[in-house]
C-alpha cells in the first residue's frame, strides 16, 4: 500500500515504486500537466452534464494517480467514475474540486523539492 497522500512524501512514493527520486519527480510533473488538462475536461463535462466525457476524464485521472501512488486523488476519481457509470453526476463537482486541491498539494511538494526539500510537502 502507498503512503497516505494527505502528506505528500515524494521520496517515499519514489521508493515504493522502486524508482530513483529524479525519475519519479519527472513522472509527477508529467502527471500534473496531464491531469490538469483532464480535470479541466472533467469540470467542463460536469457543467454540461456530459456523462460519457465525465467518465472518460475521471478514468484517465484515476489511472494516472493510481500508477504513481496518489491514493486520495485515485479514490476521488474512482468515485466520480463509478457515479458516472451509474449516470449520477450530482455531488461530483465537489469531488472534482477536491482533486484540484490534491493536485495543488502535489505541485507544492514538487516546488519545495526544486527548492531543495525533497518530499516534505503536504498533499
Amino acid at each position: 500500500m502507498f503512503p497516505k497522500e494527505s502528506v505528500v512524501n515524494l521520496s517515499d512514493l519514489a521508493r515504493h515504486l522502486d524508482l530513483e527520486e529524479k525519475e519519479f519527480l519527472e513522472l509527477a510533473e508529467i502527471f500534473l500537466e496531464a491531469t490538469a488538462s483532464d480535470l479541466a475536461k472533467l469540470e467542463s463535462a460536469l457543467s454540461a452534464g456530459a456523462t460519457k466525457e465525465v467518465l472518460e476524464a475521471a478514468h484517465s485521472i484515476k489511472g494516472a494517480a493510481g500508477s504513481l501512488g496518489f491514493e486520495d486523488t485515485y479514490r476521488l476519481a474512482k468515485r466520480i467514475e463509478m457515479n458516472a457509470r451509474q449516470r449520477v453526476l450530482e455531488g461530483t463537482l465537489g469531488d472534482a474540486s477536491s482533486i484540484r486541491q490534491k493536485l495543488a498539494m502535489i505541485d507544492k511538494a514538487l516546488k519545495e523539492n526544486q527548492a531543495g526539500s525533497l518530499g516534505n510537502g503536504t498533499g
